[in-house]
């Protein structure tokens, strides 16, 4: 009696937290595998992540019942035997399950004490903050980060450059060291109405470990989204930003802002104030209450970004700065 297929692994890469320029081989064998069947390979590191790249998702079979490929590195990795009708997922929120085209999933640790990002710190605001120094995908296409692009001045305030690195753009992101949970939380921007249509000014809470959560992330964004002619240029949201009612838009006025998230069991309240304070006798810009869907704190981070989002009307032109005079939280 034939037995049904198995996957095992000769070659696993380290546990990482993986980027663009960080691979390593994956290998092994299959047994019982059916004719015209194909490996299927996905690192996890946040999200997980087709392996090496969505264009080239397909590993085949050799006729002694080997596969390799090289792969971005992740804390996890998980091999798919698939039918050829199999569509893969660029990118998935949870672990890939057995079933309809996935004839088999087996899920490997990576090897050896997971590996975190090298990153650069700073202090902002009287906290301690981690920044980024290698790449992501947000926003549809590949951003770089330098940690030289976040930096604060003698007066305290944070400083975060879009700015070309040889042929190319790097943006800037820093991260608490730490959670904060339930509370307010605050920043205070110079005027962004002069920044590049195509870059992103984001606050927004992350857990990296927390796909099935959505990452408990929400966010104040700043952007038009790659179209000059946006007038909406700012927008709270709720992950998943596709699930209606998520999303909030409004037009944030030129001059200094200050964007507060009011974080709460149940509730998300958002607010936007001209000048540097959300006290007694602010001007309210914005307002809105989120109720549905908000995330449970966990481990979420409060964290600060600028980056590109990919837009064929109005790309990238210039270096773009953004400056943040405050963050604030207040339990």
């Amino acid at each position: 009696m034939n037995s049904g297929p198995s996957i095992e692994f000769t070659h696993i890469p380290p546990a990482a937290q993986g980027g663009r320029e960080r691979v390593d081989t994956i290998s092994g064998r299959v047994r019982n595998a059916r004719p015209q069947q194909q490996i299927v390979i996905y690192a996890h590191a946040g999200p997980w992540w087709v392996q090496p790249w969505p264009d080239r998702p397909f590993i085949p079979i050799k006729a002694d019942s080997t596969w390799s490929t090289e792969t971005h590195l992740g804390f996890e990795y998980a091999a798919l035997l698939v039918d050829r009708d199999y569509y893969p997922q660029p990118e998935m929120d949870v672990a890939p399950t057995q079933g309809g085209s996935v004839a088999l999933v087996t899920i490997v640790k990576g090897v050896g004490p997971p590996q975190l990002d090298p990153t650069g710190s700073l202090k902002f605001s009287g906290y301690d903050w981690g920044v980024r120094m290698i790449a992501n995908d947000k926003g549809g296409t590949n951003n770089l980060f330098d940690a030289e692009n976040a930096w604060t001045d003698a007066n305290g305030a944070l400083h975060m450059l879009i700015k070309k690195k040889g042929d190319r753009w790097s943006c800037a992101e820093i991260f608490l060291n730490r959670s904060l949970g339930y509370g307010t939380y605050s920043v205070t921007l110079r005027d962004t109405s002069h920044i590049e249509p195509a870059a992103v000014f984001t606050l927004y809470t992350f857990e990296d470990l927390a796909g099935e959560q959505r990452y408990r992330e929400m966010d104040v964004e700043v952007s038009r989204w790659g179209d000059a002619a946006n007038k909406n240029n700012a927008q709270y949201v709720v992950q998943p930003f596709y699930t209606p009612g998520n999303v909030f838009t409004f037009a944030a006025p030129s001059g200094t802002l200050t964007y507060v998230l009011r974080w709460e069991p149940g509730h998300a309240t958002f607010k936007t104030f001209r000048g540097r304070s959300a006290g007694a006798g602010a001007q309210l810009v914005s307002e809105h209450e989120f109720t549905s869907g908000i995330p449970l704190p966990g481990n979420a981070k409060p964290r600060l970004i600028f980056y590109i989002v990919a837009s064929d009307k109005n790309p990238m032109q210039k270096a773009s700065e953004v400056v943040v005079e405050r963050f604030e939280y207040l339990p």
